[in-house]
């Protein structure tokens, strides 16, 4: 990564007319006021189908693509849609992403678009169905599986389908026929519309930054269609589930209830699904952030029946060996390590081993009585310097109801005055580091309050629904963020016009 800046803006905060944001016209005109706005990277969080708590971290598949992303207007392109059909539809008010909505609509359409799509016989598709097919199959089998007994978790469903035996798997892939078909429809219409918008974004100097989250949710394609690579007992439960110990921001610590990995299976088997996995992400993004990085060298590890997260554990990771193999396989990853959180040696001394950039996140910064590694004047050049993420406060939600103390230090370090504008004086300092790549929530160029967070930890409800308004991705607005990119020696370099002409030729072969 060169000295460069971007704004981690999710997919599904983008304006449209049918309840959520998607791969269509708004995403192209995000795209152009990146451009605009002198950024190079646009960070989105995973893009995958959302599960329980319609949180992206928690997916029914760990490659499949959300199909409410699918553009309908690209649909109705297609001569998959009418207009009528998807303006029939009652989408809401779309201030916030309303996902019993979505749930309850998007796929009614969906299905009809792809049934329309199946009597064309694509060969194209075909072949997609035949290269994804290692998690297609069993993803697209599972949701219909689970859409046919209103969403129960596989691990309710009767013995014959739990366990995957060959009789009872043959009769429901014969009796459910259309709606698989429907599923795999929908990820060849999702990669097909997500392959046009990134060679797009490619063509306009814009590199995208995906979210791999480290853990997979346990009512999933993967756990069900897989259970060999998870901590599971005879009956398919998990053994032992994910979170993060006590700490000074919660006395319980955090039960996410993610199943483990078994470590040692994989290392047998050549961490082939990891592999896999890799491929089919940067199959989709230029870089990737790792959520959770810690846990490749030593994960929390906590009982399947507490309470909290205090009875955990922590148990020793596949570490160096791990990232060797990926590299060995897939060349040096263009990775981004999520390491915040309890950290220690070893995971210091992973990622220095890795060769990653880190994270540094200016919230965390500002405690007085502390010499912080996220204080600007500790901050190297192979980081990735954040005002906050998906997780944190917005900037003025941090200012107004942070910690009174961190907030006077961030005013007194920032020498930002009580009259002046915090989110801007953060944006600068975090612009000003040596780190090499700064990435700047959208919500902190706008000056937005903690209404429009993304999502509060621990708090199960009211998360991943903030949406932008159409009008504020704006000139006026990409003009200041361009100038103060520049100021602080950021902007892309300019192509050559030999450049620009190998880059439109390069584009148009991969189109």
């Amino acid at each position: 990564m060169l000295r460069a800046s971007g704004i981690l803006m999710p997919l599904f905060s983008l304006p449209s007319k049918y309840g959520i944001g998607t791969l269509g016209r708004e995403a192209y005109r995000f795209i152009d006021f990146l451009q605009k706005s002198g950024q190079s990277y646009w960070q989105m969080l995973p893009v995958g189908p959302t599960g329980f708590g319609d949180s992206p971290y928690q997916s029914f598949s760990v490659c499949a693509g959300n199909p409410y992303f699918i553009d309908l207007d690209m649909l109705t392109e297609d001569k998959l849609l009418t207009k009528a059909e998807i303006e029939a539809v009652d989408w809401g008010n779309n201030t916030e992403v309303d996902y019993s909505l979505l749930y309850n609509e998007r796929f009614k359409i969906l299905n009809l678009a792809a049934e329309r799509f199946l009597k064309k016989k694509s060969i194209e598709f075909e072949v997609f169905c035949r290269y994804h097919a290692w998690w297609l199959d069993d993803y697209a089998l599972f949701m219909a599986i689970k859409d046919s007994l209103s969403g129960c978790s596989f691990d309710r469903w009767e013995k014959g389908l739990k366990f995957r035996s060959e009789e009872a798997i043959e009769k429901v892939k014969n009796k459910l026929a259309p709606q698989i078909n429907s599923y795999k429809v929908q990820q060849f219409l999702f990669r097909k519309q997500w392959k046009k918008l990134k060679n797009y974004a490619e063509s306009k100097g814009i590199a995208l930054i995906g979210d791999i989250p480290i853990y997979t949710a346990f009512d999933s394609a993967d756990v069900w269609g897989s259970p060999q690579l998870f901590q599971l007992d005879e009956e398919l439960n998990p053994a032992a589930v994910a979170g993060v110990p006590p700490d000074a921001f919660s006395a319980d610590g955090q039960l996410w209830g993610n199943p483990l990995y078994d470590w040692d299976y994989m290392k047998k088997d050549g961490y082939s699904w990891w592999l896999r996995r890799f491929k089919e992400a940067l199959s989709l993004f230029d870089y990737i952030r790792i959520d959770h990085f810690r846990a490749f060298s030593a994960y929390f590890s906590i009982p399947a029946d507490a309470k909290t997260a205090a009875p955990g554990k922590w148990v020793k990771g596949p570490g160096e060996h791990f990232f060797d193999t990926l590299k060995q396989s897939l060349g040096e990853l263009p990775v981004i390590a999520e390491d915040l959180g309890d950290l220690d040696d070893d995971v210091r001394n992973l990622l220095k081993y890795t060769g990653f950039p880190g994270m540094k996140v200016l919230q965390f910064a500002f405690d007085p009585e502390a010499d912080s590694d996220y204080l600007p004047h500790n901050i190297g050049k192979n980081c990735v310097v954040y005002t906050g993420t998906h997780d944190n406060e917005t900037a003025v939600g941090f200012c107004k109801e942070g910690d009174k103390l961190q907030v006077k230090f961030a005013r007194e370090y920032l020498r930002i005055g009580e009259n002046d504008s915090f989110n801007w004086g953060l944006i600068k300092s975090a612009m000003a580091t040596p780190a090499e790549t700064v990435i700047l929530q959208m919500q902190d160029f706008l000056g937005l309050d903690n209404t429009a967070r993304i999502n509060t930890p621990s708090v199960k409800s009211g998360n991943w629904r903030w949406r932008i308004d159409y009008s504020c991705l704006n000139d006026w607005l990409a003009k200041i963020i361009r100038d103060t990119t520049a100021t602080y020696r950021r902007l892309p370099p300019v192509k050559t016009s030999k450049e620009k002409k190998c880059v439109t030729k390069e584009t148009k072969s991969k189109a």
